[in-house]
């Protein structure tokens, strides 16, 4: 699961930015897009998305869910609807 996530994130990045035989810097964050991917533990997840080319930052957080401002406590324990996400 971890290297599709980590080839679609490739895939992504080459699709807009394709430089050929090697990845090209991104001159400033402004010019790069941003996704969101829920993989299961976000701290795992934004390690592996830290250690790839081209990828400028990462953020850790939730996505979905039906509760405003949940905490770690309360998305663990289920029941909010959230999955944990990085950015």
């Amino acid at each position: 699961m971890r290297r599709l996530l980590i080839g679609l994130a490739l895939l992504l990045g080459a699709a807009g930015f394709a430089a050929p035989r090697r990845w090209r810097r991104f001159p400033s964050p402004v010019l790069a897009g941003a996704a969101t991917f829920a993989g299961g533990c976000f701290w795992c997840t934004e390690s592996d998305f830290d250690h790839v080319a081209g990828v400028v930052s990462t953020t850790s957080g939730y996505t979905g869910g039906h509760v405003a401002n949940p905490d770690y406590e309360q998305v663990s324990a289920g029941g909010t609807g959230h999955a944990e996400s990085v950015k």
